[in-house]
């Protein structure tokens, strides 16, 4: 069951011992979660509110970025407010929440968790009150998982994955973290963690290549890339 702040897996309590060895962190939405298609919607009614231009899923994945406040600021193609993103920011997660039941993994994403050997736990951008009980409601178990606990989302992730690898007490140079991200890649190279990249995710690959780590068109190649530092030890 995923709860946050707690170590537990399906197969019940793991030392911190062990977790020194080989420790993979997933990303959430876009990554273990195939929500592009909603998270496209939800922006496109996010906009619409201000009379703001549609975007397709392509678009997004091009010109995505963090902070989220930027992504909106290019497609609006003027600043933004703090005002008026907490007003795109609520239009958003309201119609995130609405559609996400309809949402699936990633079609090879429990392959993907049972392939990794090693401990796995789940760091997400999402709110964690949320992020929870839909985790839960997939059936998936992780020693650990950390969702978004501020009022507001849209930062980085370097700050939240250095707090995640802190409680458990492991050494960022025995992880690789898995997402779909160019702040996934920066959060990790932050904290001196390997780092795996999903293609299929949020980002477009092009986007993806100037990051300078490995990319995998499928999660079970994310985490067969993800061994490779380890194995070579």
């Amino acid at each position: 069951m995923a709860t946050g702040g707690s170590k537990r897996s399906g197969s019940g309590a793991i030392s911190l011992a062990n977790l020194a060895g080989m420790h993979l962190v997933w990303d959430w939405n876009g990554t273990l979660l195939n929500d592009l298609d909603i998270v496209v919607a939800a922006t496109n009614a996010a906009f619409a509110t201000i009379g703001g231009p549609a975007v397709t899923a392509d678009e997004h994945r091009r010109d995505f970025r963090r902070p989220v406040s930027d992504y909106y600021a290019g497609v609006l193609g003027r600043p933004v407010s703090e005002a008026e993103f907490a007003q795109l920011d609520e239009v958003f997660h309201t119609t995130y929440r609405g559609a996400l039941a309809s949402v699936c993994l990633t079609l090879d994403a429990r392959q993907a968790i049972a392939a990794w050997t090693g401990t796995q736990s789940l760091l997400s951008m999402w709110f964690h009150h949320e992020l929870v009980p839909t985790v839960d409601r997939f059936g998936l178990s992780f020693v650990r998982v950390d969702g978004l606990r501020e009022g507001r989302g849209g930062g980085f992730k370097a700050a939240h994955l250095k707090l995640h690898l802190a409680e458990l007490g492991i050494d960022s140079s025995t992880v690789c973290l898995i997402g779909d991200s160019a702040d996934d890649a920066h959060a990790a190279a932050a904290v001196g963690a390997h780092c795996v990249l999903y293609t299929g995710g949020f980002t477009h690959p092009d986007n993806l290549r100037a990051c300078g780590v490995p990319l995998a068109d499928t999660l079970l190649e994310a985490v067969r890339l993800a061994e490779m530092p380890f194995s070579l030890r």
